[in-house]
């Protein structure tokens, strides 16, 4: 009786220390991430100089085209990429989408190494961003938050998006990335408008940035003021791969 009692009370001593340092460590992730957090205050205008030539007006001069997605095109373009998502992480709607823009558009696209797409159909819970490396055609998956004017109630889902000054509202559209800057997220990454639907990306300080209140958790993200942000764990990476001209696709896959 002697020796199993002995040989018993390592085992529940280390069972009892394996049980705290678990305690400890969700109370830990609970503090350093807040589900209900938002961006605090309200969305930036930024004023540009009427007089000089804006980096919106030099993206529209570029002149970008709306490819057109008939079924015989698509097919052209699904053949042309088949290496692209050979697991089908990306919902078909939106690859087809963003391909056949990025091949119609290739040649004003100065980084052609990623292509990177956002599904706003999908709760923020999930991981509904996806970076393609374009070189072999896999796929990065993570999160990213969307603008709390288009998620009103604050359930993690997006149901109205606008191009609207002042509406903190996330836009669907195709982007462009630009220049990187150093703000209050940090290193952050601003955006280009392609489409009628975001032109005003520029003006509203529409910008990919890292954020304390999204986090690698299937639990619903913080809002941003429309704004793609991101886990801070991921934001150098994404800002550093995305930088000077590189192709993102906004969109809705149901």
């Amino acid at each position: 009786m002697s020796c199993r009692f002995v040989t018993k009370q390592p085992l529940r001593l280390s069972l009892v220390i394996v049980l705290f340092v678990i305690s400890a460590c969700a109370k830990m992730e609970a503090q350093d991430f807040n589900p209900s957090e938002d961006e605090a205050g309200q969305e930036q205008i930024l004023n540009e100089d009427p007089n000089s030539i804006t980096q919106s007006e030099f993206v529209e001069s570029l002149n970008f085209k709306e490819p057109s997605l008939t079924v015989q095109n698509i097919l052209s373009v699904r053949e042309k990429y088949r290496s692209v998502d050979p697991q089908k992480i990306i919902p078909t709607k939106l690859i087809d989408s963003a391909l056949s823009y990025f091949d119609a558009n290739k040649g004003k696209i100065r980084n052609q190494k990623y292509l990177t797409i956002v599904d706003f159909s999908s709760a923020s819970k999930n991981q509904r961003l996806f970076v393609i490396n374009m070189a072999d055609g896999s796929v990065w998956s993570g999160w990213v938050a969307h603008g709390s004017g288009s998620d009103r109630n604050n359930d993690g889902v997006a149901d109205s998006f606008s191009n609207a000054p002042g509406s903190n509202a996330s836009s669907l559209g195709y982007y462009l990335t630009a220049e990187t800057y150093s703000g209050k997220h940090g290193l952050s990454l601003k955006l280009d408008g392609l489409s009628s639907t975001n032109s005003k990306a520029r003006s509203r300080a529409i910008v990919l940035h890292g954020a304390s209140y999204v986090s690698r958790a299937s639990v619903r993200q913080g809002r941003s003021w429309g704004c793609l942000a991101v886990p801070m764990i991921d934001r150098n990476f994404l800002v550093n791969a995305l930088k000077n001209g590189s192709l993102i696709y906004a969109g809705q896959s149901r």
